[in-house]
This record gives C-alpha cells, sequence and structure tokens, in this order.
C-alpha cells in the first residue's frame, strides 16, 4: 500500500482499462483487508483517502475470480468503511426513476450514485 497518486491511477488504467480522471470512485485494499485507499478525481485534482484499522478487517462483497472490479452503490461503500456486515443488511423498497433524459455519463454516475469498487493486491511479490 505504498502506492500514491500515480501509481494508484497507473493501476486503473493497467489493470482496469478505466480513465482514472472519469471521477469514478477507485477502491484499493490490501492482502489482509486491514487498509484501503480511495482514489477520486474531483475536476481539479487528485484525491486519496486512506484508512488503515487497528483490529479487524473490511468485509468486501462477493466477486468472481474472473472479474477485476465491480460496481457498488455508495451505501455499500459507507457499510464497508463503517465495518457493517454486509450479508445481515437488509433493504427496504425505495421508488427509483426508471426512465429519465440523462445528457452525459457524468449525470447519470452522479444520479445513481455509484462507485467502481476495485479489489487490487498492491503488495510486490519479491
Amino acid at each position: 500500500m505504498r502506492k500514491g497518486f500515480n501509481g494508484l491511477g497507473g493501476l486503473a488504467t493497467s489493470k482496469l482499462g478505466q480513465n482514472p480522471l472519469s471521477g469514478d470512485i477507485f477502491i484499493f485494499v490490501n492482502r489482509t483487508r486491514t487498509m484501503i485507499k480511495i482514489l477520486v478525481w474531483d475536476q481539479t485534482g487528485f484525491a486519496i483517502w486512506h484508512k488503515r484499522l487497528e483490529q479487524g478487517t473490511f468485509e468486501m462483497p462477493q466477486i468472481e475470480k474472473t472479474q477485476n472490479s465491480i460496481e457498488i452503490s455508495r451505501q455499500k461503500l459507507m457499510l464497508i468503511l463503517e465495518g457493517i456486515s454486509l450479508k445481515s443488511v437488509q433493504t427496504r423498497k425505495r421508488f427509483l426513476l426508471k426512465k429519465m433524459k440523462i445528457i452525459s455519463k457524468k449525470q447519470a454516475k452522479s444520479i445513481v450514485n455509484t462507485v467502481v469498487f476495485t479489489i487490487f493486491t498492491v503488495w510486490k511479490t519479491a
């Protein structure tokens, strides 16, 4: 977990084929799931948010072995960061707009409130 702005942005580009300038949130977790880094471009520059747990681990959503990323909601991200078990959470039915005119990709992402969740092991093997 030594990578900074350029290293994490490079991982988003090379491993995911995603543009780190897109406004998506890229989440990187270490092998032991005790540290998490979040990289985001906020139209004026990159920002990194870093959290290290003193006890316990982050619970990750189920991901297929063939996948290297999944998309999650901001609510699920908050549950992960707060240490709430994803398996025990039950959501109640809410209203969602099904048909709407979307002008741009950026507006669509802000409406849906989704983030790109990426599980990476960023430690190099010797």
